[in-house]
């Protein structure tokens, strides 16, 4: 019970704050008389007193030395408690959904995946829809935390290839991790403050403003209608929705610099250029079909190319129009930007594009010393030495990346699933994205015809991609339970 006791205190604490966030939606739903009063109170209810149940029966367990087991073990009961204790909200409310489609949607929701199985939003009450957008909020800054904080402790992670940058956090302005974490959480509530702003001089409503918002930041992408971004025509719109995507994605600790320090380092980092030019150059490829068929107007073909890729490469999951009628070739496109995602250290998911890069960057040493056998080369990244350890890191992510996404497209298409919808599907759980492609999943679908089968084994995926495989997966090693 040792192992498991520090995992169970943080998980109360976690809860706890949970049910505080149950409170929200429930101050709108007693404003508007949605019915659905008695759902949050009994969630707030059941979720508190599990929280405090946890903390009583963990009281005396000592947070000062920690084995990484019990780090492993505290990530993936936080991740896996909070999924599970937001969906009762989904389990009580008057338009009640099965246990299967509720733990989807609160994976989906804590994960900031944005793949949804409820449709008619457009006519549901208010405050289901402010709790789903909660979801993707707190998932985001949980993400942060757990990719600065936790993931690099136990050696899985973008940010171990950073860690060396914690000595500009310890200087007389800025303590270390605490302090770097409290700064981070002021940024992020800072971002969806002015992102909120932005949306309601836009045009939006405080509602949707405030909702867009907290999926846009955390690149959650749960919206407050079945068309998704399409319900907004206003290209301005879109226009800010992109500009905080792509600040969600980008590394969170630079915004602490540039707060703390006032050092504008963005363009500096080589995960932001690599993001930027790949935006910026899949953008224009695919606007030119657009503009060159006269499917739209020039600004129009970029505004709407560039939405919906920022969208899929950050994994934010909003769509602007359904983009799988511009073509099989852009099916392609965007099956492949699936698989990017943004930065280490943001709200985004995907391979990310740091281990892109240090992919990139192995190649060209293999093609030089093939030619020069004798050839010493340096493996650095952003100026920083990079170990074979870290390599090793990044070669295991993807060895369990393409396990996990073959084994999840067998699985999906063994519950009757196309190759596309199955493939798709695995891909977008695993990558944190929202939207897959085919009629069933695609931007104009949703994930409600499949099977609770296909709906469990996709929401094990979104929590699988988003504690970056080996979280997870070592709990299901033996050697991780020996004494």
């Amino acid at each position: 019970m040792k192992l498991f006791a520090p995992a169970l205190l943080i998980l109360g604490a976690i809860l706890n704050i949970l049910a505080l966030f149950m409170l929200i939606p429930l101050i709108l739903s007693i404003s508007e008389d949605s019915r659905n009063q008695i759902a949050f109170v009994t969630a707030a209810v059941i979720t508190s007193l599990s929280g405090i149940g946890l903390l009583l029966f963990a009281r005396k367990t000592n947070l000062e030395f920690l084995q990484p087991r019990q780090v492993f073990l505290i990530t993936a009961c936080a991740w896996l408690g909070t999924s599970f204790f937001s969906a009762i909200p989904f389990l009580l409310m008057r338009h009640h959904l099965s246990l299967a489609d509720a733990i989807f949607e609160g994976v989906s929701g804590i994960t900031t995946t944005g793949s949804s199985v409820m449709s008619g939003l457009d006519k549901l009450p208010r405050d289901i829809l402010l709790w789903r957008s909660i979801l993707n909020w707190i998932g985001g800054v949980g993400i942060i935390g757990m990719a600065i904080a936790i993931l690099p402790f136990l050696r899985v992670g973008g940010m171990r290839l950073f860690k060396t940058e914690s000595s500009e956090w310890s200087d007389k302005a800025m303590p270390r991790a605490r302090s770097l974490m409290a700064m981070i959480i002021y940024c992020y509530l800072g971002l969806s403050v002015i992102c909120c702003l932005m949306f309601k001089l836009g045009g939006m409503s405080w509602f949707n403003a405030i909702n867009h918002a907290m999926a846009t930041v955390s690149t959650g992408g749960f919206s407050t209608s079945d068309s998704s971004f399409g319900q907004f025509s206003s290209l301005w719109l879109m226009w800010i929705a992109i500009f905080f995507m792509l600040a969600g994605a980008i590394p969170f600790v630079l915004f602490v610099r540039l707060v703390v320090h006032q050092k504008f380092m963005f363009l500096r980092d080589a995960q932001v250029r690599g993001l930027l030019a790949i935006v910026l150059l899949t953008t224009c490829f695919l606007s030119i079909p657009l503009i060159y068929h006269q499917t739209m107007s020039p600004w129009e073909a970029i505004t709407h190319s560039c939405f919906n890729l920022v969208s899929v490469i950050t994994t934010t999951g909003f769509a602007s129009t359904d983009y799988q009628q511009w073509g099989n070739l852009t099916w392609i496109i965007f099956l492949f930007c699936t698989f990017i995602g943004g930065c280490s250290g943001s709200t985004s998911g995907g391979i990310k594009v740091f281990r892109l890069q240090l992919f990139g960057g192995l190649i060209k040493e293999q093609l030089v010393t093939a030619i020069h056998p004798k050839a010493i080369i340096s493996r650095r990244y952003n100026n920083r030495i990079v170990s074979a350890e870290i390599i090793a890191s990044s070669v295991s992510f993807m060895i369990f990346m393409f396990l996990s996404l073959l084994i999840i497209t067998i699985i999906l298409g063994m519950t009757g699933l196309d190759l596309i919808t199955s493939f798709s599907g695995a891909a977008t759980a695993l990558m944190n994205v929202g939207p897959g492609l085919g009629d069933l999943i695609g931007p104009a679908g949703n994930f409600a015809s499949l099977s609770d089968t296909a709906k469990y084994t996709l929401s094990f995926g979104m929590l699988l991609g988003r504690l970056e495989f080996v979280t997870l997966l070592v709990l299901f090693s033996p050697a991780f339970w020996r004494t």
